[in-house]
């Protein structure tokens, strides 16, 4: 990244008397004109960097030039400090090297406040080697192959062309041009397996992906539910449920009152919980949970 090669070029001009082209090609693995190209950049940038030749010669920086961090505020600093942190956290190492050098100039201490790990548990390494293939494949414009499963879970093979990756209510997704459907779409990565990055190559300038926001749909009809919910399952009642639907018992249960659609999901939902969760209304509800509670039943029951 050319704005890190830059910062990264002060900072070692400042920390050392000079540098020639070839030192620092070799260090940022780069050509030398590519230096001198970003020399000229910082130079046009008011930096006062110079060149020298002959003898002893090379780049340099004015004895005289400091960052000027006194014109950022002690609270700035640390926002700059945090928003870089969290960047770091998500694994993007030109946000982790500027972070370092920052903290260096501004005399602070190495935090760490935070921590992002988007991988599943139990997953972690399949989900990474996914990601960094998709990533990849992104910034290399480089086509992928992948089978997808729907929320049906119905497969298909998709050969796309990868245009961003997004993070979006607790998950991952990749929004592509689709070859086989000639149209863009949005694939959530955990469905996602069998990813292949191919030789084929696109240009990303050439497409212009529409926004990510869900088109408007026509509401499910929705229906109030009660659920009398177990001590054991206490775990998942704040994490999906808003806190003024819930109601705690003197017996440690829970209470839980809301709207939610009158389809096969309900249904389903309900049923994760286990035995661990009671309808208490309405009363068709109840019926249909004990109808599949039977059908359950029947697929283990013992056999003579």
């Amino acid at each position: 990244m050319q704005i890190n090669r830059l910062f990264e070029i002060v900072y070692l001009l400042m920390d050392s008397k000079s540098l020639t082209a070839k030192e620092l090609a070799e260090h940022f693995e780069v050509s030398p004109r590519t230096i001198l190209r970003d020399i000229d950049t910082l130079s046009a940038a008011g930096i006062p960097v110079y060149t020298s030749q002959g003898k002893g010669g090379g780049i340099f920086i004015l004895d005289s030039y400091v960052l000027n961090k006194t014109i950022i505020s002690e609270s700035e600093q640390n926002q700059i400090l945090f928003a870089l942190q969290s960047m770091a956290a998500t694994k993007q190492a030109e946000a982790a090297g500027i972070l370092s050098r920052l903290r260096s100039l501004f005399h602070k201490e190495d935090k760490d406040w935070i921590e992002a790990d988007f991988s599943r548990w139990g997953n972690s390494e399949v989900d990474k080697t996914k990601f960094a293939s998709l990533k990849n494949a992104l910034l290399n414009e480089r086509a992928v192959s992948f089978t997808y499963y729907n929320s049906d879970g119905k497969t298909s093979q998709r050969h796309v062309y990868p245009l961003k990756l997004l993070f979006k209510s607790t998950a991952w997704y990749l929004q592509a041009f689709c070859l086989s459907r000639q149209n863009y779409r949005t694939f959530k990565v955990s469905r996602m397996s069998d990813v292949e990055v191919l030789a084929d190559t696109f240009r990303g300038t050439d497409f212009s992906p529409p926004k990510t926001e869900t088109p408007a749909v026509v509401p499910p009809s929705l229906i109030e539910v009660k659920l009398r919910i177990m001590p054991q399952a206490a775990f998942r009642v704040y994490d999906e449920f808003e806190e003024q639907d819930i109601l705690t018992n003197e017996d440690g249960s829970y209470t839980v009152v809301m709207n939610m659609p009158q389809d096969h999901w309900l249904y389903e939902y309900i049923l994760s919980f286990g035995a661990a969760a009671e309808v208490l209304s309405p009363l068709e509800v109840r019926r249909e949970i004990l109808c599949q509670a039977e059908k359950i039943t029947n697929i283990y029951a013992v056999k003579r």
